[in-house]
C-alpha cells in the first residue's frame, strides 16, 4: 500500500465505527458525498458493535419478568444484567437504583415526580430544557434558577449562596449539566456537590453531553442522581436511565401506575383496590421494558469501556483542536463560550457567523458539502440567548425556525462529534466553513415550514 493510499485510510478511520459511514448523499452542486454525521449531541449514530449485538439477541425475543418460556427467563436475565453492567459503567454505589426511562428528559421527569412536598430546587438557567423545566410541574416544589455564571468559581459560589439562603430549610435539590450541549464545556461537577451536600442538599447531574465523552463516577463525583439518554451514546433504541439514591424512589408513588410496579393487588371490600408497589426499581418501570434499549445501553456501555476513556478523550481533544484552530482562522465566526476559550469542553461547539443566519449556513453546508450539523436555540433557549446577547444576526435568504415572521432572527450552528467521527468529516467541516464565508453559497435557499431549504 502506497503512503498516500496509507494516509487516506487512517483519514477515514474512528476508534468505534457506527452505522451510516459509509452513506452517501446527493449535493445540489452535482454528484454525491459521505455523509459527514456532526450533530452527536442531538444523536449519536449506533456504535456498530450495538447494532450487531441487538441483532445476535433480535431472535431470542421474549417478554420480561413475567414469562416461564426459555426466551422469556433469557430476555429477564438480559435485562438485568444490562442494568448491572450500566451500574458498573456509572460507577454507582452498592445501595443505589438504576431506573429505566426513554430519555434523559424522561429521567428528570421522574425524579421531578417523587421529590417530597417542599423540595427546594436550585438550577442554573443555562441547562438544557430537560433539566430547567421538569421542576415547575411538581406541586409542592419551589424552583430558583440561577444566572448564567462565568467561571467555575462563580458557579460554585452563585450555588452556596442561594443555598444558604433558602428559607424554610427542608429538603432541597440541585440539578446540573456535566458538559454543555451547547458550548460543550465541562462544568465543575465534583466541587458543585461538594457545595449542595455542605447545605443538605443534594444533586442530580444531567450526562447526556458528558456520559459518551467522559469517564463518568457517581461515587467519586458524589453526585446523588445521575440521568442519560442511550441515543446520545451510540444507543438510539429509545432508552434512558436515572441511577442513584434509592430512598426517595422508594417513598414515592410509582411513577407510572400498572403491571410490573405493583407486586400485590387486591380488592376491598368497599370495592375498591390494594396495591403493594415494588420498592426495587421496578417501582417505576410499569409495562412491558424495553428489553432492547437497555441491552443497547449496557453493549454501549461496554464498548467505550473496551476502547478506553483515555484514549477517546485524547482524540477527541484532537479533533476539539483542529476544530478550533479552523475556526479561529476564519475571522467571521465568533464561538460561543461561557467560561472562556481554555475551559475543557466534550466534542461539541457552537458559533454564529457575521453576515449569516445560522440556519441558511447548516443548510448549505447539508446542501453543498453533505455534512449535518445542528442550527438553533438547541433546546437550550436561555443560554444561547444569553450567549448571542444583542449581537447582530443577518436575516440572510433563511430564517430560524425558533423566529416569527419579522422577528430578528436569534440563532447559532452547533458542530457535534465523538469516537465515530472519522479525521475527514472533521477537515470537511473546517474546509467548508472557510469556503462558505469566503465565496459564499453556491445555491439559492428559501424557507419552507420554518426550515431553510434549497430553492428547486
Amino acid at each position: 500500500m502506497s503512503v498516500s493510499a496509507v494516509a487516506a485510510d487512517r483519514s477515514v478511520c474512528a476508534p468505534l465505527p457506527v452505522l451510516g459511514r459509509d452513506v452517501l448523499v446527493p449535493l445540489v452542486t452535482g454528484g454525491e458525498a459521505v455523509y459527514a454525521a456532526l450533530d452527536y449531541a442531538a444523536s449519536a449514530p449506533a456504535l456498530q458493535r450495538v447494532w450487531d449485538d441487538v441483532a445476535a439477541y433480535a431472535p431470542y425475543y421474549g417478554s420480561v419478568h413475567r414469562g416461564a418460556g426459555y426466551l422469556s427467563q433469557l430476555s429477564t436475565d438480559l435485562f438485568e444484567n444490562s442494568r448491572t453492567t450500566i451500574a458498573d459503567f456509572l460507577g454507582c454505589r452498592a445501595d443505589d437504583q438504576v431506573v429505566f426511562t426513554r430519555s434523559t428528559t424522561d429521567s428528570l421527569n421522574l425524579l421531578a415526580a417523587v421529590l417530597p412536598q417542599g423540595t427546594r430546587v436550585f438550577v442554573f438557567e443555562t441547562e438544557h430544557h430537560a433539566s430547567l423545566l421538569p421542576w415547575e410541574q411538581r406541586a409542592g416544589v419551589e424552583v430558583t434558577y440561577l444566572n448564567a455564571p462565568r467561571t467555575h468559581g462563580e458557579a460554585v459560589d452563585t450555588l452556596e449562596k442561594a443555598l444558604s439562603e433558602r428559607e424554610p430549610y427542608g429538603p432541597a435539590l440541585v440539578c446540573v449539566t456535566g458538559a454543555s450541549n451547547v458550548t460543550g464545556e465541562l462544568w465543575p461537577v465534583r466541587e458543585l456537590a461538594a457545595a449542595a451536600h455542605a447545605h443538605g442538599a443534594r444533586i442530580v447531574l444531567d450526562a447526556a453531553q458528558l456520559a459518551p465523552h467522559h469517564p463518568l463516577d457517581i461515587a467519586e463525583l458524589d453526585v446523588d442522581w445521575v440521568a442519560f439518554s442511550g441515543h446520545k451514546l451510540y444507543a438510539p433504541f429509545g432508552a434512558g436511565v436515572l441511577a442513584g439514591r434509592a430512598d426517595w424512589l422508594r417513598s414515592a408513588d410509582p411513577y407510572l401506575a400498572g403491571g410490573g410496579a405493583s407486586r400485590r393487588v387486591s380488592r376491598r371490600t368497599d370495592g375498591g383496590v390494594d396495591v403493594e408497589w415494588h420498592t426495587t426499581a421496578a417501582r417505576h418501570e410499569a409495562g412491558s421494558p424495553n428489553v432492547i434499549g437497555a441491552y443497547a445501553i449496557a453493549s454501549a456501555c461496554q464498548a467505550l469501556t473496551e476502547a478506553g476513556f483515555d484514549t477517546l478523550v485524547a482524540r477527541e481533544r484532537e479533533l476539539i483542536a483542529r476544530v478550533r484552530a479552523g475556526l479561529a482562522e476564519v475571522p467571521e465566526v465568533k464561538v460561543l463560550s461561557l467560561f472562556g476559550d481554555e475551559a475543557p469542553r466534550v466534542g461539541v461547539l457552537s458559533f454564529v457567523v457575521d453576515g449569516w443566519n445560522s440556519s441558511h449556513f447548516a443548510a448549505a453546508l447539508s446542501a453543498e458539502y453533505g455534512i449535518g450539523v445542528r442550527d438553533g436555540l438547541f433546546c437550550a433557549h436561555p443560554l444561547v440567548r444569553t450567549l448571542l446577547g444583542s449581537e447582530p444576526q443577518d436575516p440572510g435568504e433563511c430564517g430560524a425556525p425558533e423566529a416569527a415572521p419579522g422577528e430578528r432572527s436569534l440563532n447559532a450552528i452547533r458542530v457535534s462529534f465523538g469516537a465515530g467521527t472519522p479525521d475527514e468529516h472533521v477537515d470537511r467541516f473546517v474546509r467548508a466553513v472557510r469556503e462558505l464565508v469566503t465565496d459564499g453559497a453556491r445555491w439559492n435557499y428559501r424557507t419552507e415550514d420554518g426550515r431553510c431549504v434549497p430553492a428547486a
